[in-house]
């Protein structure tokens, strides 16, 4: 079979992440192998996300580069998929002529298919079909063959909880969940292929296998705890709501859970909240926090904020401020409001204007960088277990205007911590050893978003067998 090159430009979320590797997988068998050069391309597909304006602002600039090269290349295949391509169907190959294929979020499976009949007669090509497809229990894992540490696997798809700011449910559909015994297998295979680290996937996690009768989330977490060789799991997002006790006790008692959880808020005002359509109050967030807390006193908790909602005042605002005060989140993610095709929310009055909604942002970014700066503080002297992901690419100061150090590494603490490190000279011929290691360190700075740290002990010989190696103090 002649070989092709594909180029994927992926845009959002995890789940985006996610889709792209399913796409490369399933064109494989056709011959597309993936490529960074664009230019070099035979087909180019752009994965899409239209949960924030400017993500599909992005997409439609990329989409715009590419007519030049369409136009110096007419056999080339252009294809958007992903949430804007399910959002706006037809009106894109309007807009852009030149786009040969517009694929639905749930049209994944039907790629083989289309791009060869795109591929034998050169047609134009919209499917935004939401008929789920069974190949959605089939795992593609096995088709992967790049090596990587840490990996995404969608257990769910969809939503039913109707956020009022929200188009996930007109673009991603209900909600709907893999049977577990797929999700399990997909990560035995790729434990198989050297994953040490597992992040299970879903608009509402928590929620998981209750329409189909399937086990819970916490049922699932066991299962996928047991996997010979996984090193950790993770998890997101989930919705507070939904957050039982059997979860939040799991963190306590299971070994491979990591020690976080990505809890989004988006206000602290029990107004806001009300007209988000979130059926849940500041006060019960809090409660859920205590209930973590008290189970698992050192996890760490991050979060989804939107500012300028439809309607927020300055005093709603303020209470957004004093929840972050209260909780002290390790991190947070912090969006401005913008209207959304279909999301109720467009239709609200009151809209808060461009410089407002910035001047809030601003004010909470910086709340949130002072309290993780103080937390980071902290951790200085203390040594954690860091699962090495690979070659780091940060600089010392040290090091600025020099060479970079040719042996520096990252990885990821069990509270998602980001933390860089230099090999000591003794360990300098056993560096093929460490990615997807776990690595004692001791954390001896700061960077504004992540730590430094030095090796904990001289390391020794590491085994990288099926379940990875532990180079401990």
């Amino acid at each position: 079979m002649q070989s092709k090159k594909l180029h994927i430009k992926t845009i959002g979320c995890q789940m985006n992440v996610y889709d792209t590797e399913q796409i490369a997988a399933v064109l494989a068998p056709l011959g597309y192998q993936l490529t960074v050069a664009v230019e070099s391309a035979d087909m180019v597909i752009v994965n899409t996300c239209t949960i924030r304006e400017k993500a599909e602002q992005k997409a439609f600039s990329f989409l715009g580069r590419m007519a030049k090269i369409k136009a110096a290349k007419p056999s080339l295949i252009v294809a958007v998929g992903g949430c804007v391509a399910q959002q706006e169907g037809e009106a894109i190959p309007r807009r852009m002529p030149f786009v040969d294929l517009v694929f639905g979020t749930q049209a994944i499976f039907r790629l083989p298919e289309l791009v060869h009949r795109i591929e034998q007669t050169r047609c134009q090509i919209v499917d935004v079909r939401t008929s789920s497809s069974l190949a959605f229990n089939e795992p593609l894992a096995g088709l992967t063959k790049e090596k990587r540490v840490s990996a995404f696997v969608t257990i769910m798809r969809g939503c039913d909880n109707f956020c009022t700011y929200c188009v996930v449910p007109h673009v991603r559909g209900r909600e709907a969940s893999r049977h577990p015994d797929r999700i399990v297998d997909e990560i035995r295979m790729l434990v198989d292929q050297g994953v040490r680290e597992v992040t299970l996937l879903g608009q509402n996690v928590n929620s998981y296998g209750s329409k189909e009768g399937l086990c819970s989330f916490a049922d699932l977490l066991e299962r996928v705890n047991g996997i010979e060789g996984l090193g950790r799991i993770r998890f997101t997002t989930s919705h507070p709501k939904d957050l039982s006790d059997v979860l939040i006790n799991l963190f306590g008692r299971i070994d491979k859970l990591c020690h976080h959880i990505h809890l989004p808020v988006q206000s602290g005002s029990n107004e806001i909240l009300k007209r988000m359509n979130r059926n849940y109050t500041r006060e019960n967030y809090l409660e859920r926090l205590a209930r973590l807390r008290d189970g698992c006193p050192d996890i760490a908790i991050t979060s989804d904020f939107i500012v300028g909602f439809p309607g927020e005042t300055e005093r709603q605002f303020d209470e957004t401020l004093e929840l972050v005060k209260t909780v002290q989140y390790d991190g947070l993610f912090a969006f401005m409001y913008s209207d959304r095709p279909n999301a109720p929310a467009a239709a609200f009055s009151n809209k808060i204007a461009e410089s407002v909604k910035k001047e809030r942002l601003q004010k909470l970014l910086a709340l949130q960088e002072s309290i993780t700066h103080d937390k980071y503080q902290r951790m200085v002297g203390k040594t954690l277990r860091v699962l090495v992901e690979g070659p780091s690419r940060t600089i010392d100061e040290d090091f600025k205007g020099k060479r970079t150090p040719p042996l520096r590494y990252s990885g990821r603490t069990t509270f998602n911590h980001i933390v860089h490190f230099s090999l000591p000279k003794s360990y300098r011929d056993k560096k093929e050893l460490l990615t997807g290691a776990f690595v004692d360190i001791m954390i001896v700075g700061t960077y504004a978003h992540s730590l430094r740290g030095s090796v904990a002990t001289n390391m020794p010989n590491a085994n990288m067998g099926k379940g990875g190696s532990t180079i401990a103090a």
